[in-house]
C-alpha cells in the first residue's frame, strides 16, 4: 500500500500475501498445461481441482459445478448469454441497479428492468409483475457495487419457486433460473447456493484480495448453457482455453481466507461504519447517506453532498492523499449519473454531487478521521 487513504476497496483490493505465495510456483516451475497428459501437468492439473474443490466448499456446491473465468465480467456474460442463446424467444428480467457486466448482456435480448425502491432494494412485488410466462433468467445482484444495498435474494428465490410451481400447474414447460452477481458479496456474507435458492453464481477474485481477472460462474448440476469461448473444451466445455492456473489457485486461496474471517470481518466494518457515519454527522451534516442502512454492505458509506461536483471533491481529496469513488470504476470515464442513483429516485443534480467511500482490511479508525476532516474542508 502506498502513503494514500484508500477508500475504493468495491473497486479493487490488495493482493493478500497468502495468496500471493500460494499463486507463485504456479507462475514458474509448475508452469505446465493442466491438459498436457505427463505427470508434472498431472500435478498441476490435481492442484488446480483442489482449488475447484476449495471453492465449491464455500458455495456448498460440487466441484464439477464450479466454472473458473477470467473474472467476474466474464461469469455474467457467461451466465447471461449462456441462457438467452438457448433460449432466444423468452425474455430476462433484470435489476436497475445491475452492473453494467449484467445490463449490458441482458440488452442483447428482450429484457425487462425490475424496479427498486429509495433504499436499493429490489421491489418484491413489482418484481413478481416484471416476471411473465415467457421469463426464462432473473438476475438480480446480492449487494450493489455503488450504495452496497444487500438484495433479499432468499426471499426473490423463492418468489421464483411459486412462480416455477405456478408455471408447471399451467402446463408453462419453459424453464425459470435465478442467477446472482455475487462479486461484492464474496467478504462478509454468506455464499452458500443452496441456501440462496440460486442456480448461478458470480465471483470476482479482484474484490476479494484475490487476482484480478480472476472470476468463478456456479452452474447448478443439471442447467445446460451455450458456451462463449470455444476451442479445448476445457472447464467442461464452458470456457476453453488452458486453465490461468495460478489465478484459479489465488482466487480459491482468497476465497477461503475471506469466508474463515467474514463473521470476525463483517463485525470490525460495522464498528468502522459506525465511526465513519458517526464523524460525518459531526463534521459534514449536509452529507445524506444513499441506501439501506439496515440491509448493506458493512463496508460501504455513500453520500450526497447537495450542491457539490463529485469530480471536483474527488480531486480536491487526491490532492490530500485520500482515495474515493463516485460509483462503479468500469462507468468511470462515463459523464452520465449514476443508473443506480437514479434508478433510486435521485435527480441528476444529486447523483452528480454523490461519492462512495469503500473500506476495507487495511482501514481504520484513524484513516476514517483523516478522510471526514479532508471531506469537510473540501466542502466548506
Amino acid at each position: 500500500m502506498t502513503d494514500f487513504l484508500y477508500f475504493d476497496y468495491a473497486a479493487a483490493t490488495p493482493l493478500d500475501g497468502r495468496v500471493q505465495a500460494a499463486m507463485a510456483p504456479f507462475l514458474a516451475e509448475q508452469f505446465y498445461n493442466p491438459s498436457a497428459t505427463y505427470a508434472p501437468a498431472r500435478a498441476v492439473a490435481v492442484e488446480l481441482e483442489k482449488a475447484r474443490s476449495v471453492v465449491a466448499h464455500w458455495l456448498g456446491a460440487r466441484p464439477a459445478e464450479v466454472v473458473f473465468t477470467a473474472g467476474g465480467t466474464e461469469a455474467n456474460n457467461l451466465a447471461i448469454h449462456g441462457i438467452m442463446q438457448r433460449f432466444p424467444d423468452a425474455n430476462v428480467v433484470v435489476s436497475a441497479v445491475e452492473h453494467d457486466a449484467v445490463l449490458h448482456p441482458a440488452a442483447r435480448y428482450a429484457h425487462r428492468l425490475a424496479p427498486v425502491t429509495a433504499d436499493g432494494l429490489v421491489d418484491l412485488d413489482a418484481l413478481r409483475q416484471t416476471i411473465d410466462d415467457q421469463t426464462v433468467l432473473v438476475s438480480i445482484m446480492y449487494a450493489n457495487n455503488e450504495v452496497g444495498a444487500v438484495q433479499p435474494i432468499k426471499q426473490i428465490t423463492q418468489l421464483v419457486k411459486d412462480l416455477r410451481e405456478a408455471r408447471r400447474q399451467q402446463g408453462n414447460e419453459l424453464p425459470l433460473y435465478v442467477h446472482t452477481d455475487a462479486c461484492q458479496a464474496s467478504n462478509y456474507l454468506d455464499l452458500h447456493v443452496a441456501r440462496l435458492g440460486v442456480d448461478l453464481l458470480t465471483l470476482n477474485g479482484g474484490k476479494m484480495y484475490g487476482p484480478k481477472q480472476s472470476g468463478v460462474l456456479y452452474v447448478k448440476a443439471g442447467l445446460e448453457l451455450q458456451p462463449q469461448v470455444l476451442g479445448g473444451g476445457q472447464e467442461s466445455g464452458l470456457r476453453s482455453g488452458t486453465e490461468n492456473v495460478a489465478a484459479c489457485i489465488g482466487l480459491a486461496a482468497a476465497l477461503d481466507i475471506a469466508q474463515s474471517q467474514r463473521h470476525q470481518q463483517l463485525e470490525r466494518m460495522q464498528r468502522l461504519q459506525a465511526h465513519f457515519l458517526d464523524a460525518l454527522a459531526a463534521q459534514v451534516p449536509q452529507a445524506v447517506v444513499n441506501g439501506s442502512l439496515r440491509k448493506r454492505l458493512p463496508n460501504n458509506v455513500h453520500v450526497t453532498l447537495p450542491g457539490t461536483d463529485n469530480e471536483r471533491i474527488l480531486l480536491e481529496l487526491e490532492a490530500v492523499g485520500v482515495l474515493a469513488a463516485a460509483g462503479s470504476a468500469c462507468s468511470a470515464s462515463n459523464e452520465e449519473p449514476s443508473h443506480v442513483l437514479r434508478a433510486m429516485g435521485l435527480s441528476d443534480a444529486d447523483a452528480q454531487a454523490s461519492l462512495r467511500f469503500t473500506m476495507g482490511r487495511q482501514t481504520d479508525e484513524a484513516a476514517i478521521d483523516r478522510a471526514v476532516a479532508a471531506l469537510a474542508n473540501c466542502v466548506q
